[in-house]
C-alpha cells in the first residue's frame, strides 16, 4: 500500500488555474530553457511532467502558467483552448523535495568559514518546507572519509541537534567520496520515501557542498565523480558554496562538479557573509519547479511514447524552446486510492467528445484523432 500512498500526492490541491497575465518582457534575456528530470505515468490517462525552468544565470523563471508552457505527444501539439494540460508550482503542492548537506570538516576549514556554514545550514532546514527533507554528512576522518550525521528527515528541531555535534576537527578530505555518497543516498530514494506518509512522494534530490574544494586521498578522481554525474538518467544537481582563505586553485573542483551537474557553483571566496543568502536561493530554487498534468488520449499498450514539453517565455513572445521526453500508456490497478485521485484532476481535465486534444495546422494535413484510454471506472463503495 506505500505506493498507492504516495500516488494519491499526484492529485493533490489541483483545482483549475485560471491563464495569468502575459508576463512582461525581461530586461536581460539572453538565454532561458527548462531541464525535464521526471516523468510520471502511475495515473494513466493523466501523465505529470517536473521539470525546471532557469535563465542565464540559472535563475528559475516565475509565475510560469499555461501561457507559457505547450505540449506535444508523438509531434502533434495540444490546443491550448482544449483545456487538457494544467501547470502547477511545486511550491503549493505536498510533493516533497530532498537534500544532501555536504559540509568540509577539516582543520583548514577552521573558525569563521565552518561556523558560517553551520549558521547557513541551519538556515537551510529553516526554510525548508515541513514536508522537505535534508540529511546530512560531515566530510572528517572516519573509515570512509565522512560521516553520515543525519539521514533524510524532516523534522528540523531532529536535524539542528545532530548539526550541533558536528565538529571541525579533520585530518584529511575525502571530498569526492562523500559527494558520491551523497549522490548514492540520493538514487536510492528517488523512487520514494522510507515511509508510508503521503509527504514521502519525492519529486527532486540535490546536494549543497560547503568547501574549499580540496580533496585528499578519494578513491574517485573528479574525472570519474564527473563521468557518474553525466550518466545519471534523473539529475542531482551540485551546489557548491566555495570558500577558501589559503589555497584557491582548488576552488575549481567544486566550479566543475556543480557545473556537470546542472548545478550552480558561488564562488564566495572569503565573503563568507553571504551564504546564507546563497542557500536561501536554492531553496527557492527547488521550490520553483513546475508540474505539468496533461490527459492523454492514446491506447493502453503498455508502450513509450514520446512527449515534448516546450516553454515561451515572455508568453506570446514567439521565443520557444522544447526538451523531449517520454511515457508509457499503462492501465493502473483499478484501486481505490488510483481512481480517487484521477477523479480529482479529471474535474479539472474533462474528456473532450471527440478524444482530439491536438491544435491542427492548416498546413499540415488532418491525422485521425487517436483511440482514447479506457476511462476510469467508479470508485468501488
Amino acid at each position: 500500500m506505500k505506493m498507492l500512498s504516495m500516488l494519491t500526492l499526484l492529485a493533490v490541491a489541483l483545482v483549475a488555474l485560471p491563464a495569468g497575465a502575459q508576463l512582461p518582457p525581461s530586461t536581460s534575456l539572453e538565454g532561458f530553457g527548462l531541464k525535464i528530470f521526471r516523468v510520471e505515468s502511475a495515473l494513466y490517462p493523466f501523465v505529470q511532467v517536473y521539470f525546471r525552468t532557469f535563465d542565464q544565470n540559472m535563475m528559475p523563471l516565475v509565475n510560469l502558467n499555461e501561457l507559457n508552457i505547450g505540449i506535444m505527444v508523438k509531434g502533434r501539439s495540444y490546443d491550448l483552448a482544449k483545456k487538457q494540460y494544467m501547470v502547477q508550482s511545486i511550491r503549493n503542492r505536498e510533493e516533497a523535495t530532498r537534500t544532501v548537506l555536504v559540509i568540509d570538516c577539516s582543520k583548514t576549514m577552521a573558525g569563521p568559514p565552518f561556523t558560517e556554514a553551520l549558521r547557513a545550514m541551519v538556515r537551510y532546514i529553516d526554510s525548508k518546507r515541513k514536508q522537505d527533507q535534508v540529511a546530512i554528512i560531515a566530510v572528517n576522518d572516519a573509515t570512509p572519509g565522512y560521516e553520515v550525521v543525519s539521514n533524510f528527515e524532516r523534522d528540523k528541531e531532529a536535524l539542528g541537534r545532530r548539526l550541533a555535534d558536528v565538529q571541525c576537527d579533520g585530518n584529511t578530505t575525502r571530498l569526492f567520496d562523500a559527494i558520491a555518497a551523497a549522490m548514492q543516498m540520493c538514487g536510492m530514494v528517488s523512487q520514494g520515501g522510507t515511509q508510508t506518509s503521503d509527504a514521502e512522494y519525492i519529486v527532486s534530490s540535490s546536494i549543497v557542498v560547503f568547501s574549499d574544494g580540496k580533496d585528499e586521498g578519494s578513491s574517485l578522481s573528479r574525472e570519474e565523480l564527473n563521468s557518474r554525474i553525466t550518466s545519471l538518467k534523473i539529475p542531482i544537481p551540485i551546489y557548491s558554496l566555495a570558500y577558501t582563505k589559503v589555497e584557491p586553485q582548488y576552488l575549481k573542483n567544486l566550479e566543475a562538479l556543480s557545473k556537470n551537474s546542472f548545478g550552480i557553483y558561488y564562488a564566495l571566496g572569503e565573503s563568507l557573509d553571504k551564504m546564507q543568502r546563497c542557500v536561501e536561493e536554492i531553496q527557492n530554487i527547488l521550490q520553483n519547479d513546475y508540474v505539468v498534468t496533461l490527459r492523454a488520449y492514446l491506447p493502453v499498450d503498455g508502450e513509450s511514447h514520446a512527449l515534448k514539453v516546450g516553454l515561451e517565455y515572455p508568453s506570446r513572445s514567439g521565443k520557444m524552446t522544447y526538451q523531449g521526453a517520454e511515457f508509457e500508456a499503462i492501465e493502473p490497478p483499478p484501486v481505490k486510492q488510483i481512481l480517487d485521485a484521477q477523479a480529482k484532476i479529471a474535474q479539472v481535465l474533462q474528456p473532450l467528445p471527440d478524444n482530439n486534444p491536438y491544435l491542427q495546422n492548416p498546413n499540415v494535413p488532418a491525422a485521425p484523432a487517436e483511440t482514447p484510454a479506457a476511462a476510469p471506472a467508479a470508485p468501488p463503495k
